[in-house]
């Protein structure tokens, strides 16, 4: 088959590897008809994450058919169409039956695309699948569906829930890419007073209006002082950032307000200050996180009902073996107008549904 593999800091390539097959018991062999390019395989690329060895196929998000499970698999069969999560959990170890998938140590959490093979390919072998995948109900486009894989899971879970949204809230999204833009539309649904969007391209700020940002700002001092203007010099109580950059971590913490909420989304490839010489008096709360996608099955409710702006996020799409190209688009972002990148991605107007 064909699929996009890691060579090393700033090297990839769409070449031929070896189909994945069953493992294990517990696996599924999902035949891709949509993935999408995340902001942390730029961050894989630039060499951030150098636990990713060169060879490994990239992607962590994906929608397909079912073509194959192992003797264990119980709630998918062959002919399933299936959202593929970037988290893999088994379901027994301490942390999942918490609840927090994201740090499964049995074989899960973030592995697709980091640890194993992953999404980008036209096959992916997906450990523990019963719990790492959901079957998708009625006719959904793969290229709205997708986006629950990873994205908004990642925006609700890490930004708004762990930042504490509540109504009548000031809230600031730092960094209006897509994960930005996703927890400006989920942070709606705890109806904030206000959500402020910060970032440094136009047509970021732009894509937040839409999607319902109240004010927007030019990421510096300018966003700074209008959070100072707008609470009368208190600050924000919910600060999500969403960028993974020192200075935007640093910016966030100057804007939250005294027992307010910093929620840091962005993954970091270098290290950001914690100024706790101004802190340690304001009762600030930070939290970080590896999304843990508890919140899949009511988030696929939502998109179902017609509840989420899936698809004003993607901007461009592409076939499957215009992958490198659709990677350029995407981490040039700036130029481009990217938002999100799908491949493949075939409209499904009917699908049988079975019953246990």
């Amino acid at each position: 088959m064909k699929a996009l593999v890691f060579h090393g800091s700033g090297k990839s390539a769409w070449e031929d590897v070896a189909d994945p097959g069953i493992q294990d018991a517990t696996d599924a062999i999902v035949r891709v008809d949509a993935v999408m390019i995340c902001g942390t395989d730029l961050h894989i690329l630039k060499g951030d994450l150098p636990e990713v060895r060169p060879g490994t196929v990239l992607g962590h998000e994906a929608v397909g058919e079912v073509v194959e499970v192992g003797s264990d698999v119980r709630m998918v069969r062959p002919g399933d169409r299936v959202l593929v999560s970037c988290i893999t959990a088994c379901g027994r170890c301490r942390y999942c039956r918490e609840g927090s998938y994201g740090q499964c140590r049995a074989g899960g959490g973030w592995i697709l695309g980091h640890l194993i093979d992953g999404t980008q390919a036209e096959y992916v072998r997906v450990p523990h699948a019963d719990l790492s995948t959901y079957a998708l109900r009625g006719a959904v486009d793969s290229k709205d569906a997708v986006l629950l894989a990873d994205i908004f899971p990642t925006a609700y879970e890490v930004g708004v829930l762990n930042g504490r949204v509540r109504p009548a809230d000031t809230v600031v999204v730092v960094g209006a890419g897509p994960i930005g833009l996703a927890a400006i539309a989920t942070a709606r649904f705890y109806t904030p007073e206000r959500i402020i969007a910060v970032d440094l391209a136009p047509a970021r700020l732009d894509a937040a209006k839409r999607l319902g940002a109240d004010a927007v700002a030019s990421a510096g001092d300018e966003a700074e002082q209008l959070v100072a203007d707008l609470t009368e010099g208190l600050g924000a109580d919910v600060v999500i950032e969403a960028v993974g950059v020192s200075a935007s971590f640093e910016a966030c913490t100057r804007m939250v307000r005294p027992g307010g909420h910093v929620a840091n989304v962005g993954v970091h490839g270098k290290p950001a200050t914690l100024h706790l010489e101004d802190l340690w008096i304001k009762n600030v709360t930070i939290t970080t996180g590896l999304v843990d996608t508890y919140s899949t099955p009511t988030l696929l409710r939502m998109m179902a009902a017609g509840q989420l702006p899936t698809s004003s996020l993607v901007t461009h799409t592409f076939p499957m073996d215009a992958m490198e190209e659709a990677y350029e688009v995407f981490a040039r972002a700036a130029d481009t107008g990217a938002l999100k990148v799908v491949l493949g991605g075939p409209q499904h107007d009917a699908l049988t549904i079975r019953t246990p």
